[in-house]
């Protein structure tokens, strides 16, 4: 199991215990993940830390100073 955090711009848009798709992007230097619906994106990964899946089990959701965060749990 690998869990990974997202960054949620509004609160109340995933669910916790929800599966949620997740869709891979790509620049020439790294890779990033949205969670579908366009509800939060990931931070940059490398190649080595690239996520496998394309699906995931929201886990947490927590709000901090800088925002609403979602907490991704993989299956890899």
């Amino acid at each position: 199991m690998r869990t990974e955090e997202f960054k949620m711009e509004r609160p109340g848009q995933a669910e916790i215990g929800k599966e949620y798709e997740v869709i891979e992007k790509s620049t020439e230097a790294f890779y990033y993940y949205i969670l579908m619906p366009a509800i939060a994106m990931s931070g940059n990964y490398s190649l080595g830390e690239r996520i496998k899946s394309t699906k995931g089990i929201v886990r947490d959701i927590r709000q901090d100073a800088r925002g609403y965060f979602v907490y991704v749990e993989f299956n890899e």
